[in-house]
């Protein structure tokens, strides 16, 4: 399987210090990496083996409150919320109660047959979810539909044939990456020791990162 998890989901912000304090502070996510300058920000925050980040920049604005979590709606929109895992329903309540105390409006907790959920919005106005796991599926795909899909009834795995086979592939001299807006952030990690390069950087691309940190 090519891909692994989320490696992060990016959302805007007009205000970083008050998203760290909600999702650092309050939420407990790790705040992992950041890049700064000429009035942009983009910063990471860690749960579990996926990120959270955000970008802040001077005409930047909370997102309009839309619809609440799942409801249907005729906006030609194609995002809904993001939702969390947690461990335990004794977790999911506890995320209940800090939210609560910090003065945000949850719904529920929802009793979802697979899962149990909690419904919040941030100071961004961006739908969050926390779900805990109540059940484990056993066979997959785990569908109740009364209208079943012959599509979904291939089986849970990719199925072949129905994509051109690749014929060209990247040779590994051609495997290179142009700088970015965070291509200073490694440099700098690296010559303060807060970092270190893995397996697979390209030696060019190393290069002066290793040059930097002696």
């Amino acid at each position: 399987m090519l891909i692994q998890g989320i490696n992060h989901l990016a959302f805007i912000t007009n205000d970083m210090p008050k998203t760290i304090r909600f999702y650092r502070d309050l939420l407990g996510l790790e705040l992992k990496a950041g890049i700064g300058h000429d009035g942009f920000r983009h910063y990471f925050f860690q749960m579990g083996n996926g990120q959270v980040a955000f970008f802040e920049y001077d005409i930047a604005q909370p997102m309009r409150r839309g619809k609440f979590h799942g409801t249907p709606t005729d906006e030609p929109v194609g995002f809904d919320h993001v939702a969390f895992t947690v461990e335990s329903k004794e977790d999911l309540f506890a995320l209940k109660d800090k939210l609560e105390a910090a003065g945000v409006e949850v719904h529920g907790a929802v009793d979802h047959g697979t899962i149990w959920s909690i419904y919040f919005f941030d100071h961004n106005n961006i739908p969050l979810e926390a779900s805990w796991d109540c059940i484990e599926l056993l066979k997959l795909p785990a569908i109740e539909d009364d209208a079943p899909l012959d599509i979904a009834a291939e089986g849970a795995a990719p199925q072949p044939g129905h994509w051109p086979e690749v014929t060209a592939p990247t040779p590994p001299e051609a495997m290179v990456a142009h700088p970015g807006n965070g291509y200073p952030m490694r440099q700098s990690f690296i010559a303060r020791g807060i970092a270190r390069p893995l397996p697979g950087l390209p030696e060019e691309a190393g290069a002066e990162d290793r040059d930097a940190a002696e």
